[in-house]
């Protein structure tokens, strides 16, 4: 069942006083669907599977109820991401809530040095963020025992098994006792899903806040048919004629690297996210791209899911994805809580196809719109193709901000909207 009806507070939901005073604190004022129907059986140790789309406030949906019961078990909480991205954000949101409480995290991800992260894991953190891929080498160096994990999370759990994660959860599962809170959250409910959802959870309450593949109503979203050498004009075009952060989307790390440097040399400041880019280097523009440093981000489906950026006015999608599932994934990184947002895709001829698959998929039509004229080509002196990408230095954990309200110094453990004149 499709749940749509909202709490007034996060005071009905029975998170503890000092929780309540942090969330006033940093300004969460009224549950979304998704953290309304989840924290309060997730506060009483329920097993629960979540279908929810991209942008639905997850992090708190688990988090919240991890941090609360975690004070009062003696134990340890596990959460598995499938990004090094969403990683560092979802650890950022836990210290937000618990850090002024005295939570300690540890984020093991790739890319970042293993002896920084087993001197993390020494000092015996409360929750361990973790991608499969670099928990399991900890695991294989017996540099982490997992027998105190009382609560499990998988978050974007479809999005583990698409990339290959699917023998490295099970293995961890397998590991941790049986007397444990298992929460598992998705866009989508696949048959493998399901059936590991099975075999590791206890009789899960199911929560759907949107039916899978469903985009959110505050996006606008249109097509344009054209061929891949026109394209570079009619981005510059759009960008000339709208204001705000844009997320660029490129099918190949080379294609990003590519729209990244025609868009530096026309003097837009843009920076680019794949996965050959170094932990750093990948923090380093996600950074600046929150803070405006950048104002146009060109990224892979590694970012996806990854990217939690207040008022993204516009997506792009340069070249259509290869999975469509994506699509939807893609677009949810603008009109997030509560926020209008574009979605504008580039196509060619030869892809009507999947356009009319996706329309399937999100059950709407997309307006497809005439190419406006364009501006002229400007000149563009592309850059070499690497061989060898620039490693950098490794970036070892993360530590959000310790946020500490007023009488909570302890923890009892030990935009602007433009269309612009290109719509006809």
């Amino acid at each position: 069942m499709t749940i749509e009806q909202k709490a007034s507070s996060f005071s009905e939901l029975g998170i503890s006083a000092k929780i309540l005073s942090i969330l006033e604190f940093h300004g969460f004022k009224q549950p979304t669907p998704i953290q309304h129907q989840a924290i309060p059986p997730a506060l009483e140790g329920k097993d629960l599977i979540g279908i929810a789309q991209t942008g639905t406030g997850k992090t708190l949906a688990f988090g919240i109820p991890m941090i609360q019961r975690l004070n009062a078990l003696d134990g340890q909480g596990l959460i598995l991401l499938p990004t090094r991205e969403l990683a560092l954000q979802v650890d950022e949101t836990l210290q937000k809530i618990g850090g002024g409480l005295g939570l300690r995290t540890v984020v093991l991800i790739g890319g970042a040095p293993m002896p920084k992260q087993m001197k993390e894991i020494a000092r015996s953190p409360h929750i361990i963020v973790a991608t499969p891929g670099r928990l399991a080498d900890h695991l294989k160096r017996r540099t982490i025992n997992l027998s105190r994990v009382k609560i499990a999370v998988l978050d974007e759990a479809d999005r583990m098994f698409d990339i290959g994660f699917a023998p490295q959860i099970k293995e961890i599962l397998s590991l941790l006792t049986s007397e444990r809170q298992t929460m598992l959250f998705s866009a989508t409910m696949s048959a493998e899903i399901a059936k590991l959802a099975s075999r590791y959870l206890k009789l899960p309450l199911r929560i759907e806040v949107a039916p899978a593949g469903t985009t959110v109503n505050q996006i606008e979203q249109e097509v344009f048919f054209i061929d891949k050498e026109n394209r570079m004009q009619l981005l510059d075009k759009i960008l000339m004629e709208s204001a705000g952060r844009v997320l660029v989307f490129s099918r190949t790390k080379h294609g990003a690297k590519k729209i990244t440097n025609a868009l530096k040399q026309m003097n837009y400041s843009a920076t680019e996210i794949h996965s050959n880019k170094s932990l750093a280097q990948r923090k380093d523009a996600l950074s600046g791209f929150k803070t405006g440093k950048y104002r146009v981000l060109v990224a892979t489906d590694i970012a996806a899911r990854g990217i939690d950026v207040k008022e993204i006015e516009l997506v792009v999608n340069f070249d259509m994805p290869d999975d469509l599932e994506n699509y939807v994934h893609r677009i949810g990184r603008t009109g997030r809580a509560g926020h209008t947002g574009k979605a504008i895709s580039f196509a060619g001829r030869d892809e009507k196809s999947s356009i009319r698959n996706i329309e399937r998929l999100i059950r709407k039509t997309l307006p497809i719109l005439e190419v406006p004229v364009l501006p002229p080509k400007r000149q563009i002196i592309e850059q070499p193709r690497e061989n060898n990408y620039s490693r950098g230095r490794s970036f070892g954990g993360f530590r959000g901000e310790k946020s500490k309200p007023a009488g909570h110094n302890s923890f009892n453990y030990p935009k602007r909207k433009r269309t612009g004149s290109y719509r006809h």
